[in-house]
């Protein structure tokens, strides 16, 4: 893996692990946040290293997870008392934005 590849790889996933119980942010709030990657880029950081954090609390701009995900998510989210609709995540309701502060040195 690239250095810079690496590097994105470890800002999204400090700011993954940074995401309280309960909330979510999107993979393009992440990539806005971080000003880096877009939507897509982020995906693809979680499905190589997204294991080792809080997956379920990254979803889609429209609440969901691919398919292959829905089921583990869904306990998460049960237990987390993540805001859902429709059995899915209110994205409005349950989503967070960091505290740029405290992660702009990342």
């Amino acid at each position: 893996m690239s250095e810079a590849r690496e590097e994105f790889a470890e800002r999204v996933l400090s700011v993954v692990e940074r995401i309280p119980v309960g909330r979510v942010m999107t993979y393009g709030d992440i990539a806005e946040f971080l000003q880096q990657g877009g939507p897509r880029g982020v995906g693809g950081v979680m499905a190589r290293e997204g294991a080792a954090v809080a997956w379920w609390r990254v979803v889609r701009a429209n609440g969901t997870l691919p398919a292959h995900l829905v089921i583990d998510a869904q306990e998460h989210w049960h237990l987390e008392r993540t805001p859902l609709r429709r059995g899915i995540v209110d994205v409005e309701g349950a989503r967070w934005w960091p505290d740029s502060d405290r992660l702009a040195a990342r």
